[in-house]
């Protein structure tokens, strides 16, 4: 009698691509919580305090031009002295940002600050200079930009966990050589040391345990089919190949999950029995 071909169950594609798909989810996040910590953040709260200087400007060339009689170059002189109010906390603003910082130079032109528009202003600066149009209506305070750096680190750590499980899965696989099972661990058991083999999880989620007590230690074995061989028929269910041919070989205690149908209630073809009269 020839000897059974050994059967090797490797990483599975369905393991592969959900691994993967978790190390770009993770790293995108992480990329995207770095930019927000980074600069994101703290440039949506520059185009914020601009805009409100648009709106300052405003209320400014008003309350002096009520009159109607404020000329040009008083308004550029005033403006010339202006700079953008923004916070003490230079932690919520861009790193590159150099304080104090002028007035932007479309506030200085008279013609265009007179018909009180300035949200067109606005709208005409921020598209030259590729600012946001529309820009927060609150500003990111330092917490908010800290809590950024924070999921950063959660996201980074999930993303180095996902690449961990990823590269060491694909190092490993189960084998059934012989009479002796190679676990995922690299742990060898002879067939003839199990003692007991659950299988009650193997249909559904295709997951059995091996308890082994012998020579070569005590333990249990867990063999995940859908992370190792997997179940396809076009590329003959490797995992079931494995779990054959140690059932072929298995003396000890097999536990199968068992459906119990409950009774049936009695019918009025076969009513129930009656208890005696009295």
């Amino acid at each position: 009698m020839s000897e059974m071909q050994p059967v090797i169950c490797k990483p599975t594609p369905w393991f592969i691509l959900r691994a993967l798909a978790m190390l770009v989810m993770f790293g995108v996040f992480s990329a995207l919580f770095y930019k927000d910590g980074s600069t994101g953040y703290r440039e949506k709260n520059y185009e914020f305090y601009l805009h409100k200087t648009f709106q300052r400007a405003n209320n400014d060339f008003s309350r002096m031009n009520q009159n109607g009689q404020l000329q040009p170059t008083e308004w550029k002189t005033f403006a010339a002295t202006q700079t953008v109010d923004f916070p003490e906390d230079r932690s919520v603003l861009p790193a590159s940002l150099k304080l104090p910082m002028s007035w932007p130079d479309i506030l200085h032109d008279f013609e265009k600050m007179k018909p009180l528009q300035w949200n067109i202003l606005w709208r005409e600066y921020s598209k030259n200079e590729g600012l946001d149009a529309e820009p927060k209506e609150e500003p990111f305070n330092a917490k908010k930009i800290r809590e950024q750096w924070i999921v950063l680190w959660i996201c980074l750590a999930l993303t180095l966990g996902a690449a961990f499980f990823l590269i060491r899965t694909l190092r490993r696989s189960i084998r059934l050589e012989g009479a002796t099972v190679t676990s995922q661990n690299g742990k060898r058991v002879p067939i003839s040391e199990m003692k007991s083999l659950d299988l009650r999880k193997w249909n559904t989620k295709g997951l059995a345990f091996i308890d082994y007590d012998g020579p070569s230690g005590k333990g249990r074995l867990r063999i995940d089919g859908l992370t190792y061989g997997g179940f396809k028929k076009e590329q003959g269910q490797p995992a079931e190949q494995l779990m054959q041919g140690i059932r072929d070989q298995f003396n000890g205690e097999i536990i199968e999950y068992t459906a119990v149908e409950p009774e049936a209630p009695p019918t009025e073809e076969s009513p129930a029995e009656e208890p005696p009269r009295s």
